[in-house]
């Protein structure tokens, strides 16, 4: 698989409103929904169950919900950041609680509460933040 159809299926997204735990084009996702859409768009079928989350980012119930999710979608662990791979987020604490998809190394897309499905860019501000970078199965990676 080319990292472009994962930018792709991430871009139909772009503009779908901000739904906590929602992952459907036009209607609503949050970030993890995000994820389990291009996961669809991708393979064909829904990734997983939706895993109890909640969308207070200073909840420290499930702290490691985002990592687990990275972990059951048998995402790749990926050094370099690279168009197409996931990415997650150290919003507050150690653990990511956010996470969104590059579609270019200095650009990435992600559902943000309030605005919904943007693109934006990967500023400093956002890096010094990333706590993972994965691809998804048989993505080829950028070198």
């Amino acid at each position: 698989m080319n990292p472009d159809a994962v930018v792709t299926a991430a871009r139909a997204f772009l503009g779908t409103p901000y739904r906590h735990q929602a992952a459907t084009i036009g209607a609503g996702c949050d970030c993890l929904g995000l994820l389990r859409g291009v996961w669809r768009a991708l393979y064909g079928s829904e990734p997983m169950a939706v895993p109890p989350y909640r969308a207070d980012l200073r909840d420290p119930l499930n702290a490691g919900a985002l990592r687990v999710a990275a972990e059951a979608l048998l995402l790749v662990e990926h050094g370099t950041l690279g168009t197409g791979q996931v990415v997650l987020f150290r919003l507050a604490g150690h653990e990511p609680k956010h996470c969104g998809i590059l579609i270019s190394p200095t650009r990435f897309i992600h559902a943000q509460e309030r605005l919904g499905v943007v693109e934006a860019n990967l500023t400093e501000a956002w890096a010094r933040r990333v706590a993972g970078r994965f691809r998804f199965p048989g993505c080829l990676a950028e070198d």
